[in-house]
């Protein structure tokens, strides 16, 4: 195998054997849990929803943190909650193996009393945690999906393992959130709902990806553009989902080129930032799509040294642990064009991340990366 195919799509018929997949529908029991829970893997089911007043809410159910794969399982919650004006409250719910459960038949996973389950269309999402209560329903509107498998190998002979399943790629959103003191409320919004596992640290494979999705008029998108690490030949992995009026319009990865724009390096994370991200995606007829995300704001910016304390920070330090996860908000805009004619566009507010598991390659030079700019907090 040469090194442009050290990191590929499963997406042959042998794939799919291999895995026990169909070419047809997702399946309720791909979005159970997919991994042993053992050394080497790890697994998380991820939620978010932009409600009704501005506010975002994320919840990630983990096997383990991410960070650290070849423990045993050591499973958590994370809970971020972004409100207007105001700061981040993030909570997380740390538990042992015996108290946490998740079934291999359907999404059902639990963790000292919380929970999230659902069947591929309708989930409940439960998280009570210190002085914060989270009761969140996520109803479809866009059918489960994956990009051909949903599983993307590495190396020579395919011996690793990513995964992506899109469980709800576009649903609509009740969420009842209660704080200590305060009088619950009860907000409706857009959420997304999707799945991932592997089977060695993500760190080893992926140098760095970002990923976003978004409602934008009757467009649904979810985008993402990964970098393997340079043992992987530096390959570009695209993954893309245009659906419009809940029907899937576009998502052929291999029509899919990633633009940044008006790049400059984080002053925190010390990583480059674009304040524009572009996927342009062409048809062989003439038409195409651009989805545009236009940064507005950071709405988290992590470091992963950062994430631990005492004697764990300075390893880290020591060890060059250069890792970082930035949120972004802003406005999401679809274009569709005909040719070179726009016939349609449709904008919406968007939520998206850039996630840097490596270091920064200087001498590297992905496709579409204009030289970074000035740096900026």
């Amino acid at each position: 195998m040469s090194a442009g195919t050290l990191a590929r799509l499963a997406n042959q018929d042998a794939d799919y054997a291999r895995l026990g997949l169909r070419r047809g529908p997702v399946e309720p029991w791909e979005d159970g849990m997919r991994t042993g829970g053992g050394p080497g893997s790890y697994e998380w089911w991820y939620f978010d929803a932009h409600l009704e007043d501005g506010s975002a809410l994320v919840v990630t159910f983990y096997t383990k943190w991410l960070l650290n794969p070849k423990g045993r399982e050591a499973p958590m919650i994370q809970v971020n909650l972004d409100r207007p004006g105001q700061p981040t409250l993030q909570r997380f719910v740390h538990g042992t193996p015996a108290e946490f459960t998740a079934s291999r038949e359907h999404c059902d996973v639990r963790l000292k009393g919380c929970y999230f389950r659902g069947d591929l269309h309708r989930y409940q999402i439960r998280v009570e945690v210190d002085d914060l209560t989270v009761d969140a329903e996520l109803v479809g509107q866009v059918p489960s999906w994956r990009q051909a498998t949903g599983v993307t190998y590495f190396g020579a002979h395919d011996e690793h393992t990513f995964a992506w399943l899109p469980s709800v790629p576009q649903g609509t959103v009740t969420a009842t959130i209660a704080e200590r003191g305060g009088a619950a409320r009860t907000l409706r919004g857009i959420g997304y709902h999707d799945h991932n596992w592997g089977d060695v640290a993500m760190s080893k494979l992926l140098n760095h990806w970002y990923w976003g999705r978004a409602q934008a008029g009757s467009y649904s998108v979810i985008a993402a553009y990964l970098y393997a690490e340079k043992a992987y030949g530096r390959a570009e992995l695209p993954q893309i989902l245009i659906a419009k009026d809940g029907r899937i319009v576009a998502d052929d990865a291999s029509k899919v080129r990633l633009v940044l724009e008006d790049v400059f390096v984080d002053a925190h994370s010390r990583k480059p930032v674009a304040d524009r991200v572009i996927y342009d995606y062409a048809e062989g007829n003439g038409t195409h799509y651009r989805v545009i995300f236009q940064r507005h704001q950071t709405l988290l910016d992590q470091r992963f040294a950062d994430t631990v304390t005492g004697v764990k920070h300075a390893l880290a330090v020591i060890a060059h642990v250069d890792g970082a996860y930035l949120r972004f908000s802003g406005t999401v805009t679809v274009e569709r064009y005909d040719g070179d004619r726009l016939v349609e566009t449709a904008s919406d507010p968007g939520i998206w991340e850039l996630m840097y598991l490596g270091h920064v390659e200087e001498e590297a030079s992905p496709a579409g990366v204009p030289p970074v700019g000035e740096v900026r907090p």
